[in-house]
């Protein structure tokens, strides 16, 4: 590394120290001009990109899980907390398989999977809208899927 000021490669670290969102902090200072300055290290991420149904391709956002999520478990006894966790472990289960594109529906389905296990009437809500339920009998099949 190189000094930032006078571009000397006799630089000594002072202090290092854990820093937020998985970064490290360090102090550091030129032997050369005597000057500090503060460097980060944090671990590079691929930046995870959506293919929509029509082909079209966008970025990941958790926040539209989360959305989705508040409406889906309006009024029920789910907090913010829990449901900020569901699209973080879908957003840690979708980095974990190493893709850059990810398909919505393996999205979808993944937040259906957690739902489930969290709220019933939460993941039928869901459910509806994600599977666009057009008839009471797709009601019927998603009822039946879970009280198995």
């Amino acid at each position: 590394m190189k000094c930032p000021y006078c571009r000397s490669e006799g630089v000594r670290t002072l202090e290092t120290r854990d820093s937020q969102n998985n970064t490290i902090r360090r102090r550091k200072e030129c032997l050369n001009c005597g000057r500090r300055f503060t460097t980060y290290e944090y671990i590079e991420t691929v930046e995870l990109m959506v293919r929509k149904k029509d082909g079209r391709i966008e970025r990941f956002d958790s926040n539209k899980i989360v959305k989705g999520l508040q409406k889906a478990c309006e009024k029920r006894p789910v907090t913010m907390e829990q449901i900020h966790n569901l699209a973080e472990r879908v957003r840690q289960d979708l980095m974990m398989k190493g893709k850059e594109e990810i398909p919505s529906q393996e999205i979808g389905d993944l937040v259906m999977t957690y739902l489930k296990k969290l709220d019933r009437i939460a993941y039928v809500r869901f459910a509806s809208v994600y599977r666009r339920f057009e008839e009471p009998e797709d009601f019927r099949r998603i009822l039946k899927e879970v009280k198995k």
